[in-house]
């Protein structure tokens, strides 16, 4: 009986010895690491993060138990970062920049705290894009025409589309028009339509199935079949809480968004993986470009390489089975096709 209990208790010992090296070789500090660091406008909680840490994703872990940063993403420039050990352990503190101040009115904060991420590299996308269902999407009503008989409208013209309104309740809706359509390139499964905001309207009237529209707000000419969805609006978030993402089950990079063809660091990109698959804004993956296929020169065969990492991404927002997330760091040529795990 004492041998099992003590078998129990050196396991138990053991098991916590495991899990606080794999805590702390998860926590590896950059080689090149400054013992501390003064923020500067332009910075973000990556960048500020990935100058200590070789993994920066972790950044809250680091941040969390530290009563001086009760919120981290609450960080000006004028601040300084600076690192300390605590139980062997690195600690980030923070000491407040000094901040001159004048008497006048003030309508928000002189400066606005660092974003966790370049919002300039995905505002559009936050905003404007949307991907939904084939049977969403085939419910939306649709433009059927303009004033006048036009069939291409602008800011301040009236247009009529037929169908029910999804939420009949909203007077301000949102002009979509489809342009792309997603699938998995290995299963082949239909994973949604991507659309793109066209203008911002406002219910004027409706008549049985034919619903007519003031045009406020317009990112381009109306078309027939532009699809009427609930305005969809929201605020930027700027604020993101990096978390290792799951293994994910052929989870692949489909798309690059924003018209360009190659992908790098601070590139968008569309993923084959949504809120059906648990993932959440904040989830990051590591990217593994796929190995090449090759031929054996002594048997003839085919064989394919081993994948090799190629940079880390990180989700900044989620639809059922598609999400965007922001290329973070590349340290090899990017595609689509290339695989996703945890990182």
């Amino acid at each position: 009986m004492r041998g099992l209990l003590y078998g129990v208790v050196g396991a138990c010992l053991l098991w916590a010895g495991t899990a606080a090296a794999e805590r702390a070789d998860r926590l590896q500090l950059q080689e090149n690491h400054p013992t501390e660091y003064v923020v500067v406008k332009g910075d973000t909680l990556w960048g500020i993060s990935g100058r200590f840490l070789q993994s920066p994703w972790l950044w809250p872990e680091v941040w969390s138990v530290n009563p001086q940063i009760s919120n981290p993403h609450l960080i000006y420039p004028g601040d300084q970062i600076y690192l300390t050990w605590v139980d062997g352990k690195p600690r980030l503190n923070l000491r407040r920049g000094i901040r001159k101040l004048s008497p006048h009115v003030r309508v928000q904060e002189l400066e606005q705290p660092v974003p966790a991420i370049p919002l300039r590299d995905i505002a559009s996308f936050l905003n404007d894009n949307l991907v939904t269902q084939q049977d969403a999407l085939e419910a939306a009503p649709y433009v059927i025409g303009g004033r006048n008989e036009s069939i291409i409208s602008g800011a301040g013209d009236r247009v009529y589309a037929r169908g029910t309104l999804l939420d009949e309740d909203a007077k301000q809706q949102t002009l979509y028009r489809p342009s792309r359509q997603y699938t998995h390139p290995v299963t082949g499964a239909l994973l949604g339509y991507e659309l793109h905001k066209v203008a911002d309207v406002e219910v004027a009237a409706y008549d049985d199935d034919i619903i007519t529209l003031d045009l406020q707000k317009t990112r381009e000419e109306v078309r027939l079949r532009d699809r009427v969805l609930p305005n969809s609006s929201e605020r930027i978030q700027s604020i993101f809480h990096p978390q290792p993402g799951d293994e994910l089950r052929d989870g692949l990079i489909i798309d690059v968004l924003g018209g360009v063809a190659k992908i790098g660091q601070f590139d968008a990109v569309a993923i084959s993986a949504g809120e059906d698959d648990g993932l959440e804004p904040g989830d990051v993956f590591a990217i593994y470009k796929k190995g090449e296929a090759v031929k054996d020169p002594i048997k003839g065969e085919v064989i394919r390489l081993p994948s090799e990492r190629a940079g880390e991404l990180m989700v900044f927002k989620t639809f059922d089975r598609v999400s965007y997330a922001l290329v973070m760091k590349a340290t090899n040529v990017i595609s689509v096709g290339d695989e996703l795990r945890a990182p």
